[in-house]
């Protein structure tokens, strides 16, 4: 491998290495969308909530003035008590009533699955490529970029899942809850997408061996890889 070949593959890989980290910060954490529900009196205790794909978490302040022309909570930043519990069909014996009432099992049990099978391939293209870096295994490189690809593909198909949770949650007239909006989770993975799918793609096209570039050429004259 010629030192401006290596020298791409390395700056590509630090790229998929902050993608990678952002997906594993948008994986454990509980900030992908934040809820609140409809304030009937002010000067009185509000409740938001805000969950992830593993978690859901409540939060109960004191509001003394309207926030929103909803009369919803508002932001979710304010200083309070948080109760925080496990869904159910992760850890049994949990209590996560509020996120059962208000939307469907299937939808999280999908967005978190589909956010396994991306740690996985990125697991799995981050071994390749680390294998990929010693002599004569540059052929190591085709696979792990389709598996980063495949990572940054399965990353936005759960965003789309819970988007459409939170929207089901809102539409719902069941549910307590009026106002939403996403917070930093969400945004780590819809970064982590955009990092990894690109990359992926650019780890694939460095890795391919060189175009002709004279109509007598073919690719059989291109440098060998070492």
């Amino acid at each position: 491998m010629d030192e401006g070949k290596a020298l791409k593959i390395r700056v590509t890989f630090s790229v998929i290495l902050v993608g990678v980290s952002l997906m594993f910060a948008a994986v454990v954490t509980d900030h992908w969308a934040v809820l609140s529900h409809k304030v009937e009196h002010y000067n009185s205790t509000c409740e938001a909530a805000h969950f992830g794909l593993w978690r859901l978490c409540t939060k109960q302040f004191y509001i003394q003035e309207q926030v929103t022309k909803e009369r919803s909570c508002g932001k979710i930043t304010l200083t309070g008590d948080r109760n925080c519990s496990y869904f159910k069909h992760f850890s049994p014996g949990q209590s996560t009533e509020i996120f059962e009432r208000t939307t469907q099992k299937e939808y999280s049990i999908s967005a978190a699955a589909i956010a396994i099978f991306s740690v996985g391939f990125a697991i799995i293209g981050t071994i390749c490529i680390l294998l990929s870096f010693r002599k004569k295994m540059d052929y190591l490189l085709k696979p792990a970029s389709m598996f980063y690809t495949f990572a940054g593909l399965c990353m936005i198909i759960s965003v789309e899942v819970m988007r459409q949770s939170v929207k089901r949650m809102i539409d719902s007239k069941e549910t307590i809850w009026i106002e939403y909006y996403y917070s930093w989770s969400f945004a780590c993975a819809c970064a982590s997408f955009v990092l990894l799918f690109i990359c992926g793609i650019a780890l694939l096209l460095i890795s391919l061996p060189r175009f002709p570039q004279n109509p007598w050429e073919s690719c059989m004259d291109a440098e060998p890889e070492h």
